[in-house]
């Protein structure tokens, strides 16, 4: 590890420790040249997830599209930040952690509106109205009529 500092490569760890939610170790180590003390995290190396489209197209996984897509549904809702990265983490852990390679957005879209519908219902309404790409006026009122009788 190179200190930030001096950028000398020989270093100690001084103490070692798991993080609140065990997934990294978090490390404070001490340069040998300066002895500046610094932190390093370490994590597990995933191996990459795919997603697959609608159309069948692949793509990266990425927890900041499914982020933005959700400050854009709760746009101007009293909905905080912690909430959204929350439900964010409670998405992955409940499609992204099973031991398979590629996900249906489907998956990770039903996911989302499942805890969607409990936090903000403007907010579901606006998610779903881009995920399930309602056609007509129809559609959006069989959405707003499911979530009233409490199917979400």
């Amino acid at each position: 590890m190179r200190c930030p500092v001096c950028g000398h490569d020989e270093d100690r760890v001084v103490d070692s420790r798991a993080t609140k939610d065990n997934s990294a170790v978090r490390r404070r180590r001490e340069c040998m040249k300066c002895n500046h003390r610094f932190t390093t995290y370490e994590y597990v190396e995933h191996r990459p997830l795919m997603v697959v489209k609608k159309d069948g197209r692949r793509e990266h996984y990425s927890r900041e599209k499914i982020l933005n897509g959700l400050l854009r549904a709760c746009e101007k809702r009293p909905v905080p930040m912690e909430t959204l990265e929350r439900l964010v983490d409670e998405v992955e852990k409940a499609t992204c952690n099973r031991i398979r390679d590629e996900i249906p957005t489907q998956e990770i879209g039903n996911e989302i509106m499942l805890r969607l519908a409990e936090i903000d219902q403007v907010a579901y309404v606006r998610f779903a109205s881009v995920y399930r790409d309602f056609k007509d006026v129809t559609q959006f009122l069989d959405e707003l009529r499911g979530l009233l009788e409490g199917k979400g």
